[in-house]
């Protein structure tokens, strides 16, 4: 089976890098919900949301864990940034909102999330490493979500680091992410070492799933007849493809 990958297929997908080095390339194509009725001006990426909801079920955390931020656009990641400039100043700004063009709220993949309380900070809410929230951070890899800006990765996401903000990248990507302790910088560069002929194996008691970087002067690969893939741009230079195996699933 003959895939084709268009240039612009770079810039789309779950597994995109969007950061200062590598803009978000806008084309007003998210299919967005919310994802509690709760709030309903919250939206994320439509698989995003409806897993992060899953969740929040799972964990009986509706009420207890709110959905600070989601999707911005362009203009409102300007205003937030203009904002915090005014009110926090320079160092802060720089460490805690991305430049405008720049933000992963921009694509509906990230999540700011808070322990519910009177009094939530929307730039930095609170989202302790103790109780329901820290339960949300251990199954959150099992629905494709990682925590995205750790301490220990400053140096490499150039973001401060924020335990409200999560990122979705998709399953299994988010459980590999996890166990390897990577930065989606480093996993985006972790997985070129890693060909359709090559590929990477992940197993787990359902499924035997390959992942493999193409790079984007190949414009066409084959496929297994009848696979089952995903692909997804890394928003730098090529494609990440997912495939599961039909023996397994």
């Amino acid at each position: 089976m003959q895939v084709n990958l268009s240039a612009y297929d770079i810039h789309k997908g779950p597994l995109i890098l969007v950061n200062g080095a590598h803009p978000f390339i806008d084309d007003h194509s998210q299919s967005l919900d919310h994802i509690t009725q709760h709030y309903p001006d919250v939206l994320m990426e439509r698989q995003a949301a409806s897993l992060l909801q899953l969740i929040l079920i799972r964990l009986n955390a509706v009420n207890s864990i709110v959905p600070v931020s989601g999707y911005r656009s362009f203009y409102e990641q300007s205003v937030i940034y203009s904002d915090s400039l005014k009110e926090n100043g320079l160092d802060f700004t720089l460490k805690f909102v991305a430049l405008p063009g720049c933000s992963e709220h921009q694509t509906g993949l990230a999540i700011d999330l808070a322990l519910n309380s009177d009094h939530i900070d929307f730039i930095c809410p609170d989202f302790p490493y103790n109780g329901i929230c820290q339960a949300f951070r251990k199954i959150a890899p099992d629905y494709g979500f990682i925590q995205r800006y750790l301490t220990s990765k400053q140096s490499i996401t150039k973001i401060a680091h924020e335990p409200w903000h999560f990122r979705y990248v998709g399953y299994p990507h988010s459980v590999i992410i996890n166990k390897n302790d990577f930065s989606l910088e480093e996993y985006i560069d972790y997985l070129k070492q890693y060909s359709i002929d090559h590929p990477l194996t992940f197993t787990d008691s359902h499924n035997k799933i390959e992942i493999f970087y193409v790079a984007q002067s190949e414009q066409v690969i084959e496929m297994m007849d009848d696979a089952l893939y995903q692909v997804s741009g890394n928003n730098v230079d090529g494609y990440i493809i997912t495939q599961w195996n039909d023996d397994y699933a």
